[in-house]
């Protein structure tokens, strides 16, 4: 779904490593919302390295019990959407520029190691599909299955963006052959049509057909351990599908789910979404065991620590954060790291306006009020905003559409762009859809922004 899992793909200038202090557990150096987190495959003994990337198109490595930044990789074109850990301690990654990128374990890196090229639209979901075979989730509205560097299928079914896959080892609806080893893989596709859809090998190719119509659009795919299958998207809702075709429904909630993961045994399921908070259920009962609190921004991305006792959350506020899984407690502030009160103007205007620099918050994960040098964003500086023209900041590169600069930024025409929406007040825009529907809300907020960006 387009309005849900848009992203904002703005070129990251050089992002310093950051040291950070001892043993922390909120790991801040993002400059935009942290949209895909994995755990990278670790030697024995070793710590695990957690990777994490955003719309800010950096991928950052992290010694996360340490607290600090061990590399950061700008390479994509955009946001990247989606990260992918493999076997021997690599990293997959694929963006909004609709490439997929192979890093090896160790050494700083400024370019992949590999890239696959094919899909015409942002890719969103990348998968192992068997220990030489990939699978990838694209907005074109196809799932591509690649080995040894090329395209080997091209899955068309859907009608509209595929959002997520996922590998399952067994076939859903019919009893395992064997072994799940043993078993061909077969391929889950998730999509903005509300279909998932299952594909398996056979007949000289691959052969698709529909899962489950959910009526929604679905956004998040994972498969579990034992052959089931979660799902989760814009109601809110996260289904387990048995492999023989049985679904359970569990009510995450009311707003849309965006990320799954699994603990390492299969006993626990976590489900993040817009609504700034995490579900967590103990399987197969399926019981609600723990709901995460957050910052009050949405949660955009989620992975489990490898011994299962905590997990690592990304989020609008542009923070990766730790909690414990058997209280559900954060282990660090949970201070929303996207709305900090800048100095001077911004301070000025949050204390005269408390109303709009609330609303602001929204904003704050990727664009600063000044134009001093501090922490990359994603998106530009918003200092001297009303009168300048779109697309005039010269040392920022936007996107075509707004690179055109035809609409000068006035409280008029930003309040059109919040009521409207970016994409039909600017179609073609890479900016997320964010819209202001409480009238007060947005008068706020063009007051906070006329104070502050002076």
């Amino acid at each position: 779904m387009r309005r849900i899992a848009a992203i904002l793909p703005m070129l990251l200038s050089l992002l310093p490593l950051l040291p950070g202090a001892a043993r922390t557990q909120d790991l801040a150096g993002h400059g935009g919302p942290v949209r895909a987190l994995a755990v990278l495959e670790a030697a024995p003994g070793a710590p695990p390295v957690l990777a994490s990337a955003g719309f800010d198109h950096a991928i950052i490595l992290w010694d996360p019990l340490g607290g600090r930044a061990l590399e950061v990789r700008r390479w994509h074109g955009g946001a990247v959407n989606a990260l992918l850990a493999l076997p021997g301690g690599g990293l997959a990654s694929a963006g909004e520029d609709g490439r997929i990128a192979f890093w090896p374990a160790t050494g700083a890196q400024d370019a992949p190691a590999g890239v696959l090229e094919g899909h015409t639209a942002p890719v969103a979901g990348l998968a192992l599909a068997g220990p030489d075979l990939l699978a990838s989730a694209g907005w074109d509205a196809t799932v591509r299955l690649w080995r040894a560097g090329a395209a080997v299928a091209v899955l068309e079914g859907h009608a509209g963006p595929v959002n997520a896959v996922t590998a399952l080892s067994r076939p859903l609806a019919a009893p395992p052959a064997g072994p799940a080893s043993d078993a061909p893989a077969r391929v889950a596709s998730a999509g903005h049509d509300g279909t998932l859809r299952l594909w398996e090998p056979g007949g000289g190719g691959w052969e698709g057909r529909v899962l489950l119509e959910s009526g929604t659009p679905q956004i998040a795919l994972l498969a579990l351990p034992d052959g089931v299958l979660a799902a989760a998207g814009a109601d809110g809702a996260v289904r387990l599908i048995a492999p023989d075709g049985s679904v359970r429904v569990l009510d995450a909630g009311t707003r849309p789910v965006v990320a799954l993961a699994a603990a390492p045994d299969g006993g626990l399921l976590a489900a993040a979404g817009l609504g700034g908070n995490v579900t967590l259920w103990s399987l197969p009962e399926a019981r609600l065991r723990h709901t995460l609190q957050g910052p009050g921004q949405p949660f955009w991305s989620i992975a489990f620590h490898p011994d299962g006792r905590s997990l690592w959350t990304g989020g609008q506020d542009r923070r990766v954060r730790r909690w414990e899984v058997a209280t559900g407690a954060p282990l660090g502030p949970l201070a929303a790291g996207g709305a900090e009160t800048e100095a001077g103007p911004a301070a000025a205007a949050a204390a005269a306006e408390p109303h709009g620099a609330r609303v602001w918050r929204a904003c704050a994960a990727c664009h600063a009020l000044s134009a001093a040098p501090g922490p990359p964003m994603a998106g530009p500086h918003l200092h001297g905003l009303f009168g300048r023209r779109m697309g005039a900041l010269a040392d920022y590169p936007y996107s075509p559409r707004l690179a055109r600069g035809d609409i000068t930024w006035t409280p008029e025409t930003v309040a059109d762009l919040f009521t409207r929406g970016p994409d039909v007040v600017v179609p073609g825009t890479r900016m997320p859809v964010q819209t202001v529907g409480e009238p007060a809300d947005l008068a706020a907020l063009l007051r906070f922004l006329e104070l502050a960006t002076r």
